[in-house]
């Protein structure tokens, strides 16, 4: 846990600790920004050290964002939550977009494997089909795409 009463940052230390951050995990530069000013760090200053490290190839938002798919895809989420989350991020549209394309994600075959891992059969009534569109929908999959999943036969598979 950080000391209260640490002193501020300074630019080399701010350099050292985005380089740890990254070291960790890739981080958006928006991320990586917000955390050096949670530090104490000016904001011109983080945004100076952010942008060099980026220059030199140690941060890199695409490279966020193609782990940031990779990763929510993996954890059973839709396109639509993992856009938002890239938004959220500060990663730029064309980005986005770019890396969703990339990804060759069949999103039907993935909302089906997340249905199927939580609900198993499909449903007898409209509450419970209501119950599984909402869940669906939550995880970040579009209509399109749950229609199909819910209409879809397990037994074809």
């Amino acid at each position: 846990m950080r000391q209260r009463n640490k002193p501020p940052l300074e630019t080399p230390q701010a350099r050292d600790t985005a380089l740890r951050l990254l070291g960790r995990r890739e981080h958006s530069a928006r991320e990586l920004k917000s955390k050096l000013r949670a530090r104490g760090l000016e904001s011109d200053d983080a945004d100076q050290v952010v942008d060099g490290l980026a220059e030199q190839g140690w941060q890199s938002d695409d490279r966020y964002a193609e782990m940031l798919v990779r990763s929510r895809i993996g954890q059973g989420h839709g396109p639509l939550r993992i856009e938002a989350e890239m938004r959220m991020a500060g990663i730029d549209a064309d980005v986005i977009r770019a890396t969703l394309d990339a990804a060759g994600e069949d999103w039907d075959a993935v909302a089906r494997r997340v249905w199927q891992r939580h609900f198993r059969e499909p449903a007898t009534s409209m509450a419970e089909r209501q119950k599984q569109y909402r869940y669906l929908m939550g995880r970040g999959f579009d209509g399109g795409t749950i229609a199909r999943v819910l209409q879809h036969d397990p037994e074809d598979d």
